[in-house]
């Protein structure tokens, strides 16, 4: 028992790094970036304007590449696949507002969730990916 609280004691005392130690720490934990909010001088140049303040260019194949393609590309969860006319064709007949709709509120009962999951997407965004996948499915 003497052994291992003489060993505790000697673990707990504190040991000195030599500057090359020191440095070498620093430069590990060093933060990997700044923030830098707009109007602010940053490393010599102003911040970017942020989303909220920028016109955002709506790409429905773009969108339909980073928010739909997962489901819409395999079928998963019963999607209709993008190309298979067969199994969009229901779903164009009914018109393009209730398709839009189905995009940006989410079809109950399914797995197809408002904007597919992404809450951060506009409205715009969720119907040009809509007319991407009407397009190329007729």
């Amino acid at each position: 028992m003497l052994g291992l609280s003489l060993g505790v004691i000697a673990a707990a005392q504190a040991v000195e790094l030599t500057d090359e130690q020191r440095a070498a720490i620093e430069a590990r934990i060093a933060p990997v970036g700044e923030v830098c909010l707009q109007g602010e001088n940053c490393g010599g140049a102003p911040a970017a304007m942020g989303a909220v303040g920028a016109v955002a260019v709506v790409d429905g194949e773009g969108t339909y590449n980073m928010a739909c393609l997962a489901c819409h590309a395999s079928g998963a969860a019963g999607a209709p696949i993008v190309g298979d006319a067969g199994s969009w064709a229901p779903r164009i007949a009914k018109g393009i507002d209730a398709l839009y709709d189905s995009g940006i509120n989410g079809v109950a009962g399914t797995g197809m969730m408002a904007k597919g999951g992404r809450a951060d997407l506009s409205d715009e965004a969720v119907m040009a990916a809509v007319d991407f996948m009407v397009e190329n499915s007729q």
